[in-house]
């Protein structure tokens, strides 16, 4: 079947002239039926536009009954209209009621029509609704005819997103594109945060769709490819890839895919068909997006994300925008949406109007949930395809504690999450009276609260908290956010401005703890099969001695005459501590020989995070001057789980019977050896948790700022020596993994202890 006179460019043309006239949103989807049915030579053409509530309902036609409109629905699936929808791929038959997913609608008419072509309108890959074109003849619809239709399909995607159709769906549901939805993803950071999406890397919105002259668009398209080629090439030659962020092996990737002919050739041929460069880019994008997203391969998946980066460059050359964005300016609440970004990206926003954070990408122990929690911004990871499924401006909720999103909320959602955060608000006030009071017990146990930091940004929280110090200073976080390695003295100046902030009260600083998932831009990898099992933190540390000895020295300059302790991470056993012991007396010998002060007090401790320890506790209490106990590894080795895992990482309980035996052991050894043990891992921050570690003879734990106020209202209505009686009781009788969650929430709930 030929088309009309002038092809596809000529229909361009022409439906840019409906998009311009003054007539209402029927008015205008009516003639672009008319116009599409007549340049394809087809008897029917309609339009089938997703409902908020993932109907597919007849907006448009030309040629089936115009009672059918806003009257014939179907869901996603049923249906060739519905198939089209669920699959995200064209369809073309030349005897639609002979194929097993054809659904008759008697008030449509269209039994007398046999020859089917159908199009999903896709934009950024999600499906939008469904444009079919049918003829009264049994015949082949040609290549040409369905990329032809597909290419029209854009235009009319284009049209749905700009919410000039909203008014003609039914209220309570709308369009699907701007309806309500809510999103599960990981909690990262607590908090609620109500605000206005700002995309982190805002996609190029392509406005211009219809190609005034193909031949000078295919020179466009072509030398943006060769320059994104060339930029490409010269990223990976220079070997600096580190300052821009960006591994060589993602980049050899974005090389191979911009060398791919397939991908080449869809574009161009979109670009035949009357779209523009740019709007080539988009369409085929959409096309690969659609498909990929609905593979359930993780490495297909995680391959969409490398030709979506390739597709950003190619649209920011062919529009001649910068890749950088810049960060400095944002609107009043903002709430930042990302696929993925690196802590350093997030300083550089104004924290006095961001209002949250929302990531495809970052589990609780990320970088950037580090940095979030130390900023106090609520924020949500593992959010499946947030950043396209968000528009810039979208209005969208954050609820960091039940990591839950909501965009373009209703009303009474929007009303419920605002008093949620009155609420919240209030409750902060409450522990703020508790500022100065004493972390005592009620039958006169002192605890000792301190916050973990790794950032100049987290020290103020010590005066509004009330926190006694700072019983975790994470030192990588400087090395993660840097762009090259920090020298000694850049090292020694942090150092230096984080004491002179905490005045008079006690820091302990973690060395380097890189390795494992914390691999740093500007250092070679090292390919391991289990990364958090290998080449990591101490190991590192002590295999490059320069490296420790450089830290070392900058922390015993910058202490200067005051007090200084230092933690060792990873141990897993007694010789690793002593070997890194001896690397501090060289440092304390050199500043001698040159005459610099030495610390008032140094100490010395390990992270016990390696099961190995707990069977070196005696010896290791004897040796250190401290432990710390890490409990996110600890309990990650301990249960041989990846915390990094969904499947897994929610199995086992810290509260469950193994786990607290194993810190009970750490506890009693501690205290029968005068040995200081803390607990700085995330369950010192969690009120039931932390009930349990004081039961158990912990006296010193370390959390965030969040944090301290939740568990000093907890220990202020605590009996220590009941709950630890309780405990002790309940763990003599416990099965192998049972859980005291249960029983220890009620005792909380008896005995009146807010948790």
């Amino acid at each position: 079947m030929p088309s009309a006179p002038g092809g596809p460019r000529l229909l361009l043309r022409r439906l840019r002239e409906i998009m311009a006239e003054p007539v209402g949103a029927q008015d205008r989807l009516d003639k672009i039926v008319i116009q599409i049915a007549a340049n394809m030579v087809a008897e029917v053409c309609s339009v089938y536009v997703m409902r908020g509530d993932g109907v597919l309902e007849l907006f448009a036609t030309e040629g089936l009954n115009r009672e059918a409109v806003h009257h014939t629905v179907m869901r996603s699936g049923e249906g060739l209209v519905g198939l089209i929808a669920s699959t995200a791929e064209p369809l073309a038959l030349s005897d639609a009621q002979s194929h097993p997913a054809f659904s008759y609608k008697p008030e449509t008419g269209e039994e007398i029509y046999h020859a089917f072509l159908g199009v999903p309108l896709l934009r950024a890959g999600n499906t939008l609704g469904v444009l079919v074109v049918q003829n009264r003849t049994y015949r082949v619809y040609a290549e040409e005819e369905i990329e032809a239709l597909q290419t029209t399909a854009m235009v009319l995607a284009e049209l749905i997103a700009t919410g000039e159709l909203q008014a003609l769906a039914p209220v309570e549901t709308g369009i699907a594109l701007r309806r309500p939805f809510h999103q599960k993803g990981t909690a990262l950071a607590d908090g609620v945060g109500l605000g206005h999406v700002v995309l982190h890397e805002p996609r190029v919105v392509v406005k211009n769709l219809i190609a005034e002259n193909v031949e000078s668009e295919l020179h466009r398209l072509d030398d943006a490819i060769a320059e994104v080629r060339t930029s490409i090439d010269e990223l990976i030659e220079r070997g600096d890839v580190a300052h821009h962020g960006e591994h060589r092996e993602v980049l050899e990737t974005f090389r191979m895919f911009a060398h791919d002919q397939g991908w080449l050739r869809r574009m161009r041929e979109a670009v035949t068909s009357g779209l523009t460069a740019e709007a080539a880019v988009e369409r085929v994008q959409s096309d690969n997006r659609a498909r990929m997203m609905r593979q359930t391969d993780p490495y297909l998946r995680e391959r969409l994300h490398d030709l979506d980066d390739l597709a950003n460059r190619l649209l920011h050359r062919l529009v001649g925008r910068d890749l950088v964005v810049e960060r400095g300016l944002l609107p009043e609440n903002a709430i930042l949406v990302a696929r993925s970004m690196g802590p350093a990206a997030l300083l550089d926003y104004d924290r006095s109007r961001l209002r949250g954070l929302v990531l495809e990408e970052g589990g609780p122990t990320s970088h950037i949930a580090i940095v979030a929690r130390a900023l106090g911004i609520p924020a949500v990871g593992e959010v499946a395809n947030i950043a396209s499924l968000t528009e810039q401006g979208d209005a969208i909720i954050v609820d960091g504690a039940a990591g839950e999103v909501q965009v373009r909320p209703s009303p009474d959602v929007e009303a419920a999450y605002a008093e949620k955060a009155r609420l919240r608000a209030r409750r902060q006030e409450q522990y703020l009276k508790l500022r100065d009071v004493p972390s005592v017990t009620k039958d006169g146990v002192e605890v000792t609260l301190q916050l973990n930091a790794g950032l100049l940004v987290d020290l103020p929280h010590l005066g509004e908290t009330g926190a006694a110090g700072v019983g975790l200073f994470r030192t990588e976080l400087q090395f993660m956010i840097a762009e090259r390695m920090p020298t000694a003295t850049e090292q020694q100046s942090l150092y230096s401005a984080v004491f002179a902030a905490a005045g008079d009260l006690p820091i302990t600083f973690r060395t380097l703890d890189i390795g494992g998932d914390k691999v740093l831009p500007y250092m070679q990898a090292v390919e391991e099969e289990n990364p958090a099992l290998g080449w990591r933190a101490i190991r590192i540390g002590l295999d490059r001695p320069g490296l420790l000895r450089a830290q070392i020295r900058a922390l015993l300059k910058a202490a200067g005459e005051r007090p200084l302790k230092i933690m060792f991470p990873m141990v897993a056993t007694c010789d690793e501590f002593f070997r890194a012991k001896e690397l501090v007396q060289r440092e304390r010998n050199h500043l001698s020989r040159h005459g610099h002060a030495h610390p008032s007090d140094l100490k010395l401790g390990v992270m016990l995070e390696v099961p190995s320890l707990l069977f070196q506790l005696k010896e290791i209490c004897a040796s250190a001057d401290f432990v710390s106990v890490g409990s996110n590894d600890l309990m990650q080795f301990l249960f041989a789980i990846d915390r990094e895992n969904r499947r897994v990482a929610d199995r086992f309980d810290p509260l469950s019977a193994p786990m607290l035996r194993a810190l009970s052991l750490v506890a009693e050894q501690a205290n029968a050896s005068n040995c200081l043990a803390t607990v700085c891992g995330e369950i010192g921050g969690r009120p039931l948790e932390a009930m349990a570690l004081i039961g158990l003879g912990f006296r010193s734990l370390s959390m965030s700022p969040a944090s301290i106020g939740p568990v000093k209202a907890m220990l202020l209505a605590l009996d220590a020596e009941k709950v630890g009686a309780f405990i002790r009781e309940e763990l003599e009788h416990a099965g192998g993994g049972d859980s005291l969650r249960p029983k220890l929430a009620r005792f909380a709930e008896t005995h009146g202890i807010p948790i």
